[in-house]
């Protein structure tokens, strides 16, 4: 069985070359019967006619069979473990076909004409010949057909006895003789093309399983980044929720008498509240990119203020670590959306206080033709030229490879790229490892506008501005409930509360809400959107309505989006949701400066 194994890559080639011989044959089917019978009529004579009206009858015949065995072998599977008993039999008919035409010489030679003489021979050597050509797939089968023909036809030149015949004899041979030679040749020439098709074969099979594993490996990483996606987006919203209850209670806690000692612990608790809402809002913001929500508000704004607001709420990070903060005055109007500047600005500017740990950040922006280019460049750690490209990827942290929370999720670079992209243009880096890194990316000089103005935040005063405001909340959660009633009764408004939309309309049509503040995935799969459609049918379109959401799933922020109804993100200052109470309430449609505002 070994030995078969071995040979089987032989076999498989004397398959190809059995096959591609046999398809030669009904080419040579015509000119045999052509050929013969016109020989006899020109040979022919009272002598030979018996002897040659036989060879003729021989060669057509025997032709026929080859035919006709050729067209069946060729209509069947031929195995390699067949093969070598088919080219054995193959050999046994081509023998006795080279020895029919060399019978030729033995039925006309010695009664015929000189002339005649010379036909039967120059026949003879073209159809050892044109053989070549068609048997030369199969060395061995043209060497017998030669061969036979050959000797049948130089024996009877040789026992003519004439010296002229005798010489011809040798001629026939060593003319045979170097057909054969060319027959190699010729063999290994059909050789080359079958091993090329095999080898063409073989390649189209490897490319075909090579696309084929691509393509499972591309489902697969479909089907990763589908989970990834879904599996932040629950793990965001299971957070979200408690967290948006914890800062409820910590705002109402803020506003009871409090000893130092519960200051100070209040005071922490609300910075550990903060950094987790951080997190989860860089979360939501690679969602938002991920689901295509982000879309830009254009306006002509002027960029001091901005970088003002940035350096005030960034530098003191930079004065902890004893690193310089500064930013370059600029007169630079611009045309883009602030918000998502700012926050381009704020990933690319703590990014670098976080890798840099002497020298300092600089923000810093330049005039290029029609375009300001914005820089933030950094002393830091440097990137490697290698990891340009990989820094942008999510998730993707250099020199964190314990995954130190303080240090971020990794999500900074990769939502400052989308932002850009957002915005019609490329974050760029400039690096030198040891030395410090720059980002830059673009924004349309502005040349003729009015430049956006920005209202300032709600004062601690404002906050009490809500008496006789009448609010309706739909949330299935109850600590987030019970954290919402206790906030807003302590602005001042009266509040019911429900936990699902049949309960806040039997609420509504007891007392009519101003307001209605609607956690946008409820219980039984239904959601904010049928909540508000719900309401607003049996209240009036024009009934205020906020809804606020834990869920950062790309298709549910394309559908909250779609309601056309300002969305907030838990966990939601509590500021922000005062602000934005204050904006519905009054009929403004809220702007992009809010926070995790994904409408």
């Amino acid at each position: 069985m070994t030995a078969d194994r071995q040979r089987l890559p032989e076999d498989r080639m004397l398959v190809e070359q059995l096959r591609l011989q046999l398809g030669n044959i009904g080419s040579s089917v015509i000119p045999t019967l052509v050929v013969a019978p016109i020989l006899v009529w020109v040979l022919a004579n009272e002598q030979n006619a018996l002897a040659l009206c036989a060879w003729c009858a021989l060669i057509v015949i025997f032709k026929l069979f080859l035919a006709w065995d050729a067209r069946r072998l060729l209509a069947s599977i031929i195995t390699p473990e067949a093969v070598r008993g088919l080219l054995k039999r193959k050999m046994v008919l081509n023998l006795i076909d080279g020895a029919a035409w060399g019978a030729l010489g033995w039925a006309a030679l010695g009664t015929t004409t000189v002339a005649g003489s010379v036909l039967v021979v120059a026949v003879l050597a073209g159809v050892a010949g044109s053989s070549m050509s068609s048997l030369a797939p199969i060395y061995p089968v043209f060497v017998v057909f030669g061969a036979a023909e050959a000797l049948v036809l130089s024996t009877k030149l040789w026992t003519m006895g004439d010296p002229a015949y005798r010489t011809l004899a040798v001629a026939v041979l060593l003319y045979v003789a170097a057909l054969i030679g060319q027959a190699r040749n010729g063999t290994r020439a059909a050789r080359r093309a079958i091993a090329l098709r095999f080898e063409n074969l073989d390649l189209i099979e490897r490319l075909r399983v090579e696309t084929d594993h691509a393509q499972e490996a591309h489902r697969a990483a479909e089907e990763a980044n589908l989970a990834k996606s879904k599996f932040l987006a629950a793990a965001s919203h299971d957070l979200r929720q408690p967290i948006h209850a914890q800062g409820l209670f910590l705002e109402v806690l803020a506003r009871t008498r409090l000893t130092v000692e519960q200051e100070a612990a209040l005071a922490n608790a609300r910075a550990t509240w903060q950094a987790s809402a951080e997190m989860l809002d860089t979360l939501l913001d690679f969602s938002r990119l991920e689901a295509g929500v982000v879309q830009p508000q254009w306006q002509v704004f002027a960029l001091q203020p901005l970088l003002n607001r940035i350096e005030n709420e960034l530098a003191p990070l930079a004065d902890a670590k004893g690193i310089v903060y500064r930013s370059r005055e600029t007169h630079a109007v611009v045309h883009g959306d602030p918000a998502l500047v700012g926050l381009i600005l704020r990933n690319l500017v703590s990014n670098a206080i976080r890798y840099t740990e002497r020298g300092g950040v600089l923000v810093a922006c330049r005039k290029r033709g029609d375009s300001t280019v914005l820089e933030v460049w950094d002393t830091g750690v440097g990137i490697e030229a290698a990891q340009h490209q990989a820094i942008f990827r999510e998730f993707h942290q250099l020199g964190n490879a314990e995954r130190d929370r303080r240090k971020g999720l990794g999500l900074g670079l990769a939502i400052a790229q989308g932002l850009a992209r957002a915005l019609g243009q490329e974050l760029r880096l400039a690096s030198t490892p040891g030395r410090g890194s720059v980002f830059r990316f673009g924004l349309a000089t502005a040349r003729v506008g009015v430049v956006a103005a920005r209202e300032g935040g709600s004062s601690q005063s404002a906050l009490n501005a809500f008496s006789d405001v009448r609010v309706l909340v739909i949330d299935d959660d109850e600590t987030v409930r019970a954290g919402m009633r206790q906030l807003l009764q302590a602005w001042g408004c009266e509040c019911d509360v429900a936990d699902s939309i049949e309960e806040a309309r039997a609420l509504a049509r007891v007392n009519r809400p101003d307001l209605a503040i609607i956690d946008y995935r409820l219980r039984e799969q239904r959601t904010g959107a049928g909540a508000v459609a719900d309401l607003r049918g049996e209240f009036g379109a024009q009934l205020p309505v906020l809804l606020i959401t834990g869920d950062t799933a790309p298709q549910r922020l394309r559908e909250a989006l779609a309601t056309g109804v300002p969305l907030l993100h838990k966990p939601v200052l509590p500021r922000e949701l005062h602000r934005a109470m204050g904006y519905v309430l009054a009929g403004r449609a809220l702007d992009s400066s809010f926070a995790g505002l994904a409408a």
